[in-house]
């Protein structure tokens, strides 16, 4: 009888051995790029995710997760695609975290990642567009669409008693959709755009761009574009010339390099961009801590976010194969079940492997909605003091 039992354990020691896989997970995003500074964070929030859920040994079997990277330059859709591609035909990965930037992400997602049939969930590509992009099912976001971002910029821009704002806008799908959502609803609540006009990336010499927003005027100038990039060289015009003092600045321009380049010279600005507050939030600034990174740094909790959704959604279809477990997406991302926040992935794990319900919170209080993007909540910030300031959230 001994030796029977012995042999049973074997048994199943090796069919739960023969299980196991080594899943590859890309993440593509803008290392070189407009948003250089901020894809770090993005990267390791990520990576986080996946080392817990690896280093757990409960996701199918005992599989192990390796990350593989690519640099898709946040601006550029050819090396977007390119990039993407790479991942998909030579790195073989079984879901991407990302795209970025929201043009490269429609490009890799329309010609890499829905004929290849790979999930993509972005943690910072906002575009409205892609909330209607024919994505056959493959596509999702952990960051609200810019739609929202705008009714939220025009509530914030009015109830600081700004009536009147010339709008610039980097000349891209993210920065035209954002320019025209927030435009749109800052004039239905009552406000007066002056001027709309677009601002290419990579130039040394703003001041033509300026001279043309000072000419339209507005009480303060929102510049929808990449603190890394134009958007810093507008706004450092508009200073060297006196026309503007008082910024709006949206999610690709609230960052700490903002601060570092301008200091006390943005004290009348302020912004807002995707964030949350909560347990989850605390928890997940907590673990990033101990990993050596900025949990507060704009995406990186979204990416997080991301790069669990795939995890446990391959958990709850039993498969790594990205045709069946984008089923399983919405499903672990909302009601009912289970909450589940950061650091709580080897338990989720459990509970779907024995048949339960998760709810999944995680570093952003996701809720996927339509057609699988978050609902959003945003933090309100100003720049007081030369520093990054968050007022609260919305």
């Amino acid at each position: 009888m001994k030796k029977l039992l012995l042999a049973t354990a074997a048994g199943a020691l090796i069919a739960g051995a023969a299980g196991a896989e080594e899943i590859k997970i890309g993440i593509s995003l803008g290392l070189t790029g407009p948003l250089e500074s901020i894809a770090p964070p993005i990267q390791k929030g990520a990576e986080l995710a996946m080392t817990q859920v690896s280093d757990s040994g409960k996701l199918l079997d005992g599989s192990t997760v390796v990350p593989v990277v690519a640099d898709n330059t946040c601006i550029d859709a050819a090396a977007s695609v390119a990039a993407v591609e790479r991942l998909v035909t030579s790195d073989h990965v079984k879901g991407i975290v990302g795209g970025m930037c929201s043009g490269e992400t429609i490009a890799s997602l329309e010609k890499v990642g829905v004929p290849n049939g790979v999930v993509m969930i972005s943690p910072s590509a906002t575009s409205p567009a892609l909330s209607t992009i024919d994505d056959k099912g493959f596509f999702f976001r952990t960051s609200p669409s810019d739609a929202r971002q705008g009714e939220v910029m025009a509530d914030i821009v009015l109830e600081r008693g700004i009536k009147s704002v010339a709008v610039t806008y980097t000349n891209n799908d993210y920065g035209k959709g954002l320019a025209d959502s927030f435009a749109t609803a800052y004039k239905e609540k009552g406000g007066n755009v002056t001027v709309v006009s677009a601002h290419d990336d990579g130039k040394g010499d703003y001041s033509a761009e300026v001279a043309a927003l000072a000419a339209a005027g507005g009480d303060a100038l929102v510049v929808v574009g990449y603190a890394d990039q134009g958007g810093a060289g507008i706004i450092q015009g508009a200073l060297d010339t006196g026309a503007f003092s008082t910024f709006v600045l949206p999610d690709g321009m609230v960052n700490e390099t903002l601060v570092t380049k301008f200091g006390t010279q943005l004290e009348t600005s302020f912004g807002q961009n995707p964030s949350a507050e909560g347990d989850g939030h605390d928890k997940f600034a907590e673990l990033a801590k101990a990993a050596g990174f900025d949990g507060s740094s704009a995406f990186s909790g979204e990416a997080y976010d991301a790069a669990s959704l795939i995890m446990l959604a391959m958990q709850a279809a039993k498969s790594s194969d990205p045709k069946v477990y984008k089923d399983k997406v919405m499903e672990i991302a909302n009601a009912p079940g289970e909450k589940i926040l950061p650091g709580d992935l080897p338990k989720a794990l459990e509970l779907l492997a024995a048949g339960k319900d998760i709810d999944y919170v995680g570093a952003t209080s996701v809720e996927l909605v339509g057609p699988g993007e978050s609902a959003g909540v945003y933090r309100e910030v100003d720049f007081k003091g030369g520093k990054l300031n968050v007022i609260g959230f919305r």
